[in-house]
C-alpha cells in the first residue's frame, strides 16, 4: 500500500508555528481538527516536538524523530532517520495516511516527500520563534474553509494544498 504523507500544521499571518515550545495561541477549532486529522494514523514528531505534548495521544502511534541516540520515551516509537521513520509509520498502517506533525526542521525534512499539507491559517500575526515559509508554487489549495473571528479568537481558515503536479491536486482531502 503506497502511504500519503501529510504534513499538519497551523501558522500565524507572519508565520510562526511556535513560540517557546508551545502554540502561540489557543484556538479550540484548530486543536479539534488536529484530532480527527490525527486520529488512528501514525505521527513522526520532533523531539521538542513530543516533549511539548500534554501526554501521549490516545488513538495514534508516536514516532519520534531525534538525533539523540539515548534519548527514549515511554510510548514512543524512536528513530533516526526520515526513512526509518516513514518504515515504522507504514507498519501496520491501514489508515493510508502518515502525519507529520512537527516542529519546523522536521516539516523541512518531509516536505519534498509529502503529497498533502492541511494548514490552519491563522488570520493574525503572533510572537513566534519558530516559522514556517510560506508554500510555493509546487503546491495547489483544493479546498478551504473560512471561519471569522469569534469570543476573542481570530479569524482562521482551514486549507488543503496538493502538489500542483498531483493528477489529484485539484480534489479535497
Amino acid at each position: 500500500m503506497r502511504h500519503e504523507v501529510v504534513l499538519i500544521y497551523a501558522r500565524a499571518a507572519n508565520g510562526a508555528i511556535g513560540h517557546e515550545g508551545r502554540l502561540p495561541w489557543q484556538l479550540p477549532a484548530d486543536l479539534r481538527r488536529f484530532k480527527a486529522l490525527t486520529l488512528g494514523k501514525p505521527m513522526i514528531m520532533g523531539r521538542k516536538t513530543f516533549e511539548s505534548l500534554p501526554g501521549l495521544l490516545p488513538g495514534r502511534r508516536h514516532i519520534v524523530l531525534t538525533r539523540r541516540e539515548r534519548w527514549n520515551s515511554e510510548g514512543a516509537k524512536v528513530v533516526q532517520t526520515a526513512a526509518e521513520a516513514l518504515s515504522k509509520a507504514a507498519e501496520g498502517n491501514e489508515s493510508g495516511e502518515i502525519a507529520i506533525v512537527g516542529g519546523a526542521a522536521i516539516y523541512d525534512v518531509f516536505r519534498p516527500m509529502a503529497h498533502r499539507i492541511e494548514v490552519t491559517e491563522i488570520h493574525a500575526d503572533y510572537p513566534g520563534d519558530t516559522f514556517m515559509k510560506p508554500l510555493g508554487d509546487d503546491w495547489r489549495e483544493c479546498a478551504r474553509a473560512d471561519h471569522p473571528a469569534e469570543d476573542g479568537k481570530p479569524a482562521y481558515s482551514f486549507v488543503t494544498y496538493r502538489r500542483a503536479d498531483d493528477a489529484n491536486a485539484d480534489r479535497p482531502a
